[in-house]
């Protein structure tokens, strides 16, 4: 069972390291490993589906009038985001289910069940692969336009390019979602703010499908179990570890904006070698 200390604490690791560039899942598989807590239960699972919702809360909450401003400023230009939006969420599907295919076949076999899967994307040493990768492409982009305070809209380029990198790091755990897109966004001359808002605006379109996907696998996981949960009394420290995760999520989108007009966005690369070099340490130690 976990306890409402571990959910609390949860909520804060997910909503800080979902909206920064630092992976949310290498943070909470990495505390949910230091807590004993195992991942693959259904009560584990329920509680993730509960924390991704409170993280797109937070995010529709931060950035609603931001958008408001950018996108919600005639039909064209309306139309014009939708259609980015859409492709770029096409682009992610079409890779990140492509490459998990790929990933099972080869790695796994034809036989490959979802809890190898996870098992494959979640052992430490390869977020701490992903953790390094997201590092270095962080520092690249955030050095390259360090002195840069102007960029352009994004265009349906550097849409598709990152909905293209969405969608080959979703499989694997420790390469940020935010990091990489941000960074694409950098890399391809887009303003700071334009490739932040435009970044989160696909994070708000990926979530719900994510957090049915967790729904999903509960409810497979719960089918399986010799006595199932009754999950109505784990609404209430459900709430708990969302609202933790809303509030934590608030506080790092502004921490995240702060610094990237700052152009102190390399320092969230250097946070992730570091991290990267945490993790395999932890695993080196039989963790």
């Amino acid at each position: 069972m976990i306890s409402l200390l571990q959910i609390i604490l949860l909520g804060l690791v997910q909503g800080a390291a979902e909206l920064l560039p630092v992976s949310s899942s290498a943070h909470v598989i990495v505390a949910e490993k230091l807590m004993g807590i195992d991942p693959t239960t259904p009560e584990a699972t329920f509680l993730l589906a509960t924390l991704h919702t409170g993280t797109m809360f937070a995010v529709l909450v931060y950035f609603w009038r931001k958008w408001a401003v950018r996108y919600f400023v005639g039909t064209v230009r309306w139309r014009t985001v939708l259609v980015q939006l859409v492709i770029a969420t096409a682009c992610t599907g079409a890779v990140s289910l492509g490459l998990q295919a790929v990933i099972e076949r080869i790695f796994l076999g034809t036989t490959a069940s979802p809890g190898q899967i996870e098992e494959l994307f979640g052992n430490l040493p390869l977020i701490g692969a992903g953790l390094a990768a997201a590092g270095i492409l962080i520092v690249l982009s955030g050095l390259k336009r360090r002195n840069s305070d102007t960029g352009s809209e994004v265009s349906m380029g550097s849409a598709v390019g990152m909905g293209l990198i969405q969608g080959m790091v979703l499989p694997f755990r420790g390469f940020s979602r935010s990091g990489s897109t941000i960074s694409v966004g950098l890399l391809a001359r887009n303003g700071r703010r334009e490739a932040e808002e435009f970044s989160f605006a696909l994070a708000v379109l990926l979530t719900p499908p994510v957090v049915a996907r967790e729904l999903k696998r509960l409810l497979k996981l719960n089918a399986s179990e010799a006595h199932p949960l009754h999950f109505l009394h784990l609404a209430g420290p459900g709430l708990i570890g969302m609202a933790c995760s809303f509030v934590a999520g608030l506080l790092a989108l502004r921490l995240l904006s702060r610094w990237l007009d700052q152009g102190r966005w390399h320092y969230f690369g250097f946070y992730c070698l570091a991290a990267a070099a945490a993790v395999l340490a932890l695993a080196a130690g039989g963790l």
